[in-house]
C-alpha cells in the first residue's frame, strides 16, 4: 500500500474542502452578478424611461437633450432603444415598432417584461404618464428595451472577476499550505536528525522540546526506551546470574570427570560415578530450568487450553512420587472432589508443581517427614497447595524466596524453582505466594476457575 508523506496527506485533506467552498462561492457568486446585473439594467431602464419623459414633457415632443441621447445611446455598457406615443396613440418620437407585451399591463406603473426585437430577446419597460403635447392632453406611453445579451455578459464580466480573485486566492492558500506545513514540521526533522545520531545504547529519554501535537508521541517512546532498558537490565542480569550459578556445577563434572580415571578401587569409582550422574542431573535441571524462566518471560503467544487441574496434578505426582519417597519421604495428594477448570498450559502448570516439591525436598530439612499435595476450589478461585513439615522457608523471607538465585537467612540459595513457579502463576492470572505456619513450609498457587460461556 502507497504511503504518502505527512505534508501531501495534510494538502489532500485541506484543499478539496477549500475547493469545493470555492466552487459553490462561485457559482453563488455567478448568481448574484446575474441579481446584480438585471437590478442595474432595470434601474438604467427607469432612469431612460424617465429621462425621455422629461424631455417629451420638455420639448414637446421635438426632441431629446443631448445629455439624454448621450445616456440612452450606452448606458450601463449596453445600448437602449425607446419609442414615445402621444395622447391618441400618435407617434412621437423613438424606433418603430416597439416590443409590446403578452398581456395587458397596468396603468400609471412602470411594467418590466421580456419580448423579442428583431430577432434578439430584450428586457422591456413601459411606463404610462399624463402629458401635453402641444393642444392635446392626455396619456403618453414610453417604452424602452435593453438587449439581454448585455446583461449577460456584463453578469459574466462580475462573475469571472470573481471566479479569478478566488482561483488566485486558492493558489495562494495552496503555496501557503504547502510551504507552511514544510515550516511547521521543521520540528520533527529536527528530532529524527535527533534520534537518528544517536548510538544503539543510548535509551534515555528524549528531552527535546517538541511541539504539544507530537508530545504525545516522544511521551510514548520514551516509556518504551525506558521498558527497552529494563528488558536489556534485567536480561544481562539474568545472563551473569546464570553464568555464575552454571559455573560451579560445570567445575564439578569436570572435576569429577578428570578424576575418575584415576581411581582403581571399584567401591570409591562407583561411589564418583554416582556423584557424576548427579551433578550431571543438576546441570540438566538448571538449565532446564533457566530454559523455561526465558519462555516463560518472553513466550507470551503461548498455547492456552482448559485443562482440569485435578488431572494435571495427579499425573505430576505419580510421577515425583518414586524421586519423594526414595528419600523415605511420605508422599500424598488431596485431590478437590469437583473439577477444577483452568485456562493455560498444562505442561507448564506440571512444571511449577514439579518445582514446588524440589524445593520442599531440598530445604526441608533431614527432619521433613512428609509432602502433601492438594487442590481445592474456594471462592471462586482455584488452590494449589504443597506443604512440608520440615525446616522450611523462614515467613519473614517471603519475597526473597521468590527471587531467583536469592539467598536465605540459612545461606542456602533459592535457585529457580520458586520463581519460575510465580511466573507460571502471572501467566495463568494467578499468584503464588508463602503462607505462615507453625512448622514447615506451606506454597500455595491461586489461580481464576475457568468458567464455561454460559455458565
Amino acid at each position: 500500500m502507497r504511503v504518502f508523506s505527512l505534508r501531501l496527506r495534510l494538502v489532500l485533506v485541506i484543499l478539496p474542502p477549500l475547493l469545493l467552498l470555492s466552487v459553490l462561492l462561485g457559482l453563488w457568486r455567478l448568481n448574484a452578478a446575474e441579481r446584480t446585473s438585471e437590478e442595474l439594467f432595470d434601474r438604467s431602464l427607469l432612469a431612460a424611461a424617465l429621462a425621455v419623459s422629461r424631455d417629451v414633457a420638455i420639448s414637446g415632443g421635438d426632441a431629446l437633450l443631448p445629455s439624454t441621447r448621450g445616456f440612452i445611446s450606452d448606458a450601463g455598457s449596453g445600448e437602449i432603444f425607446y419609442h414615445v406615443t402621444g395622447p391618441g396613440g400618435i407617434y412621437v418620437t423613438g424606433y418603430a415598432y416597439p416590443p409590446r407585451p403578452e398581456t395587458q399591463t397596468q396603468t400609471g406603473e412602470p411594467a418590466y417584461f421580456h419580448a423579442d426585437y428583431r430577432g434578439e430577446p430584450m428586457r422591456v419597460l413601459r411606463m404610462a404618464e399624463t402629458h401635453t403635447i402641444g393642444n392635446l392632453t392626455g396619456e403618453t406611453i414610453v417604452t424602452v428595451w435593453q438587449r439581454v445579451s448585455d446583461r449577460r455578459a456584463f453578469a459574466r464580466e462580475l462573475a469571472l472577476r470573481a471566479a479569478v480573485l478566488i482561483a488566485g486566492l486558492m493558489l495562494a492558500l495552496a503555496l501557503v499550505i504547502w510551504f507552511g506545513v514544510q515550516i511547521g514540521l521543521r520540528p520533527l526533522d529536527d528530532l529524527q536528525e535527533a534520534i537518528r545520531k544517536r548510538s544503539p545504547d543510548d535509551l534515555g529519554r528524549i528531552r527535546r522540546p517538541v511541539p504539544k501535537e507530537v508530545a504525545g508521541i516522544v511521551s510514548t517512546l520514551n516509556r518504551l526506551f525506558g521498558q527497552v532498558k529494563d528488558s536489556i537490565d534485567a536480561h544481562q542480569a539474568f545472563i551473569s546470574d546464570a553464568a555464575h550459578q552454571l559455573r560451579n556445577p560445570a567445575s564439578a563434572l569436570l572435576a569429577l570427570a578428570e578424576s575418575l580415571p584415576g581411581v582403581k578401587d571399584p567401591a570409591e569409582r562407583e561411589t564418583r560415578q554416582r556423584d557424576l550422574i548427579h551433578a550431571a542431573r543438576r546441570s540438566a535441571r538448571l538449565a532446564d530450568q533457566l530454559l523455561s524462566l526465558e519462555r516463560l518471560r518472553y513466550d507470551t503467544a503461548g498455547k492456552q487450553t482448559v485443562f482440569d487441574l485435578n488431572e494435571i496434578i495427579d499425573e505430576a505426582c505419580r510421577t515425583l512420587a518414586p524421586v519423594v519417597l526414595s528419600r523415605d519421604i511420605g508422599f500424598g495428594f488431596e485431590r478437590a472432589l469437583q473439577a477444577l477448570p483452568v485456562l493455560g498450559d498444562p505442561v507448564l502448570m506440571g512444571e511449577a508443581l514439579t518445582n514446588l516439591v524440589e524445593n520442599a525436598l531440598h530445604h526441608g530439612g533431614p527432619g521433613m517427614t512428609r509432602i502433601t499435595v492438594s487442590t481445592a476450589l474456594q471462592d471462586g478461585q482455584v488452590l494449589l497447595t504443597v506443604q512440608d513439615d520440615g525446616i522450611g522457608i523462614p515467613p519473614d523471607q517471603a519475597d526473597t524466596a521468590f527471587r531467583r538465585f536469592s539467598q536465605l537467612r540459612n545461606g542456602e540459595g533459592t535457585g529457580l524453582g520458586l520463581a519460575i513457579v510465580e511466573q507460571v502463576a502471572r501467566r495463568h492470572g494467578g499468584t503464588a505466594g508463602l503462607l505462615a505456619v507453625e512448622r514447615g513450609t506451606v506454597l500455595r498457587l491461586v489461580l481464576p476457575v475457568h468458567a464455561a460461556p454460559g455458565a
